[in-house]
């Protein structure tokens, strides 16, 4: 499959860790961003860090992700400032406080909301966008956790897999406009969002997860673990039967 060219990206929760590093690669090749994020100091930092590794265009755009009034805005600044889009990387998300969630219904909604709903509908105009120009990658972070529900984290891990199907119907309805649909599923990253966690060794570092997301993106895949070998590991968790699956408590 041939290289994709990936010089103008709308970037999402361009501040997570991991965006911010995938954006990097990109930058170092002369590329042009949008950045969107919640915290305006933040979003500075990010952009000036992309424009000291050789961007050539790196603008802040403000946006809760939760704002759906402000989504048609960012995809229109995006265009303004862009002229086209090649890419939108979709990376914002919380991970929620999973006993908390099991409590409050409204806690249980807003990790939904920013997790799932959020992204698929900013999705939305996205694909209408690419749709309609006949080309165009959209790269979203789902997570490992989607694959099959734990006791751990079953809500942060029922919004991934909302996000996970969703990008499979998007992908199919897409292909024949030649747009690439890709799904990223990290396992746990070493980010500030897991900085409170215990991390053991299948924490991986953000530059390695970010390297599989740049050569994925300009690949053309449409599904990639990171690190690799959690596709193999949660090949055999989704196909455990659920009365094995419930005496190991995982």
């Amino acid at each position: 499959m041939p290289r994709l060219t990936v010089r103008r990206l709308l970037v999402v929760g361009a501040t997570s860790r991991i965006a911010h590093e995938t954006c990097r690669r990109f930058a170092a090749e002369g590329a042009s961003f949008v950045l969107a994020a919640r915290d305006p100091a933040k979003l500075d930092a990010v952009a000036a860090d992309l424009l000291a590794h050789g961007a050539a265009l790196a603008e802040p755009f403000l946006l809760d992700a939760t704002d759906y009034d402000r989504h048609p805005a960012l995809l229109d600044a995006a265009v303004a400032h862009l002229g086209r889009i090649d890419a939108v990387l979709v990376a914002h998300g919380l991970l929620p406080d999973q006993a908390k969630a099991e409590r409050s219904v409204e806690a249980m909604r807003y990790a939904f909301e920013v997790n799932a709903t959020s992204v698929l509908a900013l999705l939305t105009p996205v694909a209408a966008y690419f749709e309609a120009e006949r080309r165009g990658l959209i790269a979203v972070l789902s997570s490992v956790a989607g694959d099959r529900g734990r006791r751990e984290n079953y809500v942060y891990g029922a919004a991934k897999a909302a996000v996970t199907r969703f990008l499979e119907g998007l992908r199919v309805r897409l292909a024949p406009a030649g747009v690439t649909v890709l799904t990223v599923k990290p396992g746990p990253v070493k980010t500030p969002m897991t900085a409170h966690l215990e991390q053991g060794v299948l924490f991986a570092e953000p530059e390695d997860v970010a390297d599989r997301i740049y050569a994925a993106m300009t690949r053309g895949r449409d599904i990639v673990h990171t690190p690799s070998w959690w596709r193999p590991i949660m090949g055999v968790l989704r196909n455990l039967p659920e009365r094995v699956f419930k005496r190991l408590g995982l």
